[in-house]
């Protein structure tokens, strides 16, 4: 008899319990579940409040095609709230005043994950499935939920965008966010160098300037990056770690990436870039909305940058100003000319959602999360509703004309009327959606596809550092030291600043506890591998 998903979850729990009681009571299978709790209850409209934990995040329920649709097929209407000033401040109060909305959707790594569930503010996610609608063992992926279990059994939290290590042994269509990008005009106009030295990068850049020192009045940025904040900048420490392929350990052991001799070698360049006057202030100040206006003129010549994050910048450079999209291309490499380690999702995914004890329908709650866990879910906020967002050909589904123009040229607009391609993306998974996908193309799908060769799972490297006090208290403080150091770094006046401030770095860390967090890491990088099934 084919055992459910629910029986193999629980087996495997009850066998970490017997590891350590001697319980030898049999468990007897649960019989298989075919109807999904949420078919029953469309008649029935109720409204559940989801806090989203991101001030960006604007578009409402109700009003586009899908969202009704949902409401229409579950019964229930979401009302979103999202904080208008500091996420976390706002998420904080909500705690403190124990008025968490139903729902609450935030980053994985976010201390107040692990600060909801020890005060009991959430439920289970098993034990409401148990109670309401055992279909949600029937869509929940059992990695997924392993991997979230904790010590009491229970799981609270369910991740989106997820990855799991045999996606990648399965499939060769699997991108990552990460690419180096550069204005194609620019680019060409300036004999299309080889940026993959440091040598090559600085001279490209300081010709870029020399050619086209300003875009319609307005000064070129000769180098963009993702913002930065109290730890740092993604792009001159991850990116450029990842493009650099330093590995995360060595010898069975966690590797220190951040004195790597490959990366301070290219650290050192762009401080003689900053030196120059060739890294605007802007970026050491810009915000996501800033940064978002200068993508959509074309005002940066390149960037170690995040494609999903300026896919809506880039359809509108196409359509206004063609000659400005920007294209991926071969960038920092290290001297070995090893190619990049471009990471895909990992087992923890981006963001996770609880559902809070204030709620007074639960039982609505975990049937709407096993709603967009099921196969039709995902292709409801996938492709949208037949007929209306797409159309049926030959068992294919097919965007239909004026619907995939609109996906091509106005994001907003399109999220307004039609909402689907994951704006509501709380539950997306990606890998259940690449059957129905159509082939990336255009100056979007170009640089995913350019990833494709170099995007590798490197879920096992995700520390939790959360589960040691300790480590979790030297990692903050440490990651507030570099977002410290790297501005000083990039804008030293010379090398023996640079030099300085590094060796002050590497002292101040071990006062913080980096030998601790270094353990720590490298314990559950080990843990992880185990768990995992990574050699």
């Amino acid at each position: 008899m084919k055992k459910t998903r629910r029986f193999l979850y629980m087996s495997l729990l009850m066998c970490i319990v017997c590891m350590g009681t001697g319980c030898g009571d049999k468990i007897e299978e649960t019989e298989e579940v075919t109807s999904p709790g949420w078919q029953q209850h469309s008649k029935d409209k109720i409204t559940l409040n989801w806090y989203i934990n991101y001030s960006w995040y604007a578009t409402p329920w109700g009003d586009n095609i899908v969202s009704q649709a949902i409401t229409e097929e579950t019964g229930v209407n979401i009302n979103f709230i999202t904080p208008t000033g500091d996420a976390n401040d706002k998420l904080d109060v909500l705690i403190a005043s124990d008025t968490l909305p139903d729902i609450i959707t935030l980053g994985w790594w976010e201390n107040q994950v692990d600060t909801m569930i020890d005060k009991g503010m959430v439920y289970s996610l098993n034990e409401l499935a148990d109670q309401y609608d055992p279909y949600f063992w029937e869509v929940a992926n059992e990695k997924v939920m392993t991997w979230n279990t904790r010590e009491d059994g229970n799981v609270y939290v369910y991740p989106n965008s997820f990855y799991v290590p045999e996606d990648f042994e399965n499939r060769d269509d699997i991108g990552s966010n990460q690419t180096f990008l550069v204005r194609k005009d620019i680019y060409e106009a300036i004999g299309r160098p080889d940026m993959s030295t440091p040598e090559g990068f600085k001279e490209a850049v300081e010709k870029a300037v020399e050619l086209f020192p300003d875009v319609d009045g307005e000064p070129l940025i000769p180098i963009g990056a993702h913002e930065f904040t109290d730890r740092g900048c993604v792009s001159f420490d991850q990116y450029l770690q990842n493009f650099l392929a330093i590995p995360y350990e060595k010898d069975g052991q966690f590797y220190d990436r951040y004195t790597d001799e490959e990366y301070i070698r290219w650290l050192k360049m762009f401080r003689e870039l900053g030196s120059e006057g060739y890294l605007s202030r802007d970026i050491f100040i810009d915000q996501r909305t800033q940064m978002d206006e200068k993508l959509a003129k074309g005002r940066y010549f390149c960037m170690l940058y995040q494609r999903t994050d300026m896919a809506a910048q880039q359809k509108e450079l196409s359509q206004k100003y063609p000659e400005r999209i920007y294209i991926a291309v071969d960038g920092p490499r290290n001297s070995k000319r090893d190619d990049p380690v471009l990471p895909g999702g990992g087992i923890q995914g981006w963001t996770v959602t609880l559902i809070s004890k204030n709620c007074e329908r639960p039982d609505r709650a975990i049937e709407l999360i096993t709603y967009f866990l099921s196969e039709h879910g995902q292709k409801m906020i996938y492709l949208g509703v037949e007929g209306e967002t797409y159309d049926d050909v030959d068992g294919v589904p097919v965007l239909k004309d004026e619907v995939k123009e609109l996906l091509d040229t106005n994001r907003f607009e399109y999220d307004r009327i039609y909402g689907a391609d994951n704006t509501y993306w709380m539950f997306q998974n990606n890998v259940a959606q690449l059957q129905w996908r159509r082939k990336p193309e255009g100056p979007v799908g170009d640089l995913e596809v350019w990833t494709y060769p170099y995007t590798h799972y490197l879920g096992q490297y995700e520390i939790d550092y959360r589960l040691n006090a300790e480590a979790n208290a030297a990692n903050t403080q440490i990651g507030i030291l570099w977002g410290e150091t790297l501005p000083k770094l990039l804008l030293a006046e010379s090398e023996e600043e640079f030099d300085e401030l590094m060796s002050r770095f590497k002292l101040e860390r071990l006062k913080l506890g980096y030998a601790v967090w270094k353990e720590e890491s490298t314990k559950q990088i080990t843990e992880n591998k185990e768990k995992l099934g990574i050699k």
